[in-house]
């Protein structure tokens, strides 16, 4: 780390005007317009930390869902804002594509503007030619972001769901959904990494076996983008769906869809808009239109927020002057943390987020043995602790998702409160 300097400056942003170091925000902190650090790792992290208006008063551990957005990018929400208003203007919402597009390693024109991950998993799911009798393999531990959108088309066009359930080992997962495939297979559309318990799937060893079966394959990205390194084409999905309001730290109402290019004329854009199309006419003698842009910009449409895609944009370089690297192995640290000292613990304290490395990410989940998971999340919040409950699959636990602004003497509380629960 000597030598280590990291300068987060607006010429970074290209943000409209200058931002405003040293003015309070409520009371709970200062603007910084750099972070710098010549040696120690742990001050280097606090003036991370300080980057954020989060209070002081709790401990957030609720990443997985909402991230909070950093100064810079709150600044350049606001400045964009402030500036389409000063001058009459709209544009400028494209700007956030082509960082996106670098961000996760894919080429610009396969890359769609989406306001959350839900409706890009919208836009795959109604586009896909489905159909009676064809079959989509899911988890049992899907987002309501990922149900809900799949079991709607199941609704509407009569296809067939099969589902498995997360086993602890990358190998376990694989085995499991290629004991479901059958030559009725179309789509397998499951989480990089579940909302539940942070199960991390192996996701190209995943599409390798779906591809060599001429499968496509779809995942829900909304607890990746931000938590791990991302290279899609590596990973080889055909489409990829998250959001900028998690680990990204970006605004609320912004999120991406990757298609690859040949998959264009398969997925229909079913909305479309202004400069979705190659030409349209609609007169008394003609009506027509006349195709789709050769893009990822067919799925997305309509006037959307340029103060929202600069903040995302300025969300995407502030994770990139830091390192996403150096990002994820600070939170898969913090966690690899949380779960050895729940695991030290002993008694019958249930860990669902799997042991093996390959196979987790940034949240850990769990279940005490004798108290109630809402009763602890009573206590939690009561200890100034914002965590999130766990009801989905039936699961009743207790998940933990950390983050860049969090640390160990938070991770080091958060086990002490554990053990007085367990002492009852």
């Amino acid at each position: 780390m000597s030598g280590r300097r990291i300068f987060i400056k607006n010429s970074a942003f290209t943000i409209a005007g200058s931002l405003l170091a040293g003015v309070n925000a409520s009371g709970r902190g200062q603007r910084y317009l750099k972070i710098t650090n010549d040696a120690d790792e742990e001050a280097f992290w606090e003036e991370v930390r300080m980057q954020f208006p989060l209070t002081h008063a709790r401990t957030y551990f609720n990443n997985g869902s909402i991230g909070p957005s950093p100064y810079p990018v709150l600044e350049a929400v606001r400045l964009k804002m402030e500036e389409l208003n000063a001058l009459g203007e709209y544009k400028g919402h494209e700007d956030s594509r082509k960082p996106i597009a670098e961000f996760v390693k894919v080429p610009y024109h396969e890359i769609s503007l989406t306001h959350n991950t839900t409706e890009g998993i919208n836009i795959i799911a109604a586009g896909l030619p489905l159909k009676r009798g064809d079959e989509v393999i899911m988890t049992s531990h899907e987002h309501a972001g990922n149900a809900l959108p799949w079991l709607n088309q199941k609704k509407l066009k009569g296809f067939k769901i099969k589902v498995f359930t997360p086993a602890d080992t990358a190998e376990d997962n694989l085995n499991l959904i290629n004991d479901l495939i059958t030559e009725k297979t179309r789509v397998i559309a499951v989480p990089h990494i579940t909302c539940t318990t942070g199960h991390l799937l192996p996701v190209q060893q995943i599409a390798e076996l779906a591809h060599d079966k001429k499968i496509w394959v779809f995942y829900d990205g909304a607890h990746a983008a931000g938590s791990i390194a991302l290279d899609l084409k590596k990973i080889g999905c055909d489409f990829y769906a998250s959001c900028g309001h998690k680990w990204l730290l970006g605004p609320s109402g912004t999120g991406f869809l990757y298609v690859r290019e040949e998959m264009f004329d398969v997925v229909q854009a079913g909305f479309i808009g202004a400069y979705s199309d190659t030409g349209w006419e609609i007169t008394e003698e003609r009506q027509m239109l006349s195709g789709y842009v050769p893009d990822a910009h067919r799925y997305d449409y309509g006037t959307q927020s340029a103060a929202l895609s600069n903040g995302l944009k300025t969300a995407v370089a502030f994770i990139n002057e830091i390192g996403m690297p150096r990002v994820e192995s600070y939170s898969r640290g913090l966690t690899t943390l949380l779960r050895n000292n729940l695991a030290n613990l002993g008694g019958d304290l249930d860990i669902l987020t799997p042991e093996e490395e390959i196979s987790r990410s940034t949240m850990v989940t769990f279940r005490l043995p004798d108290m109630n998971y809402r009763d602890f999340g009573k206590l939690a919040s009561e200890n100034k602790f914002r965590i999130r409950l766990v009801p989905e699959s039936k699961l009743n636990a207790i998940r933990i998702s950390t983050h860049i602004y969090n640390n160990k003497n938070e991770i080091e509380n958060f086990t002490a409160l554990v053990v007085k629960a367990m002492k009852g």
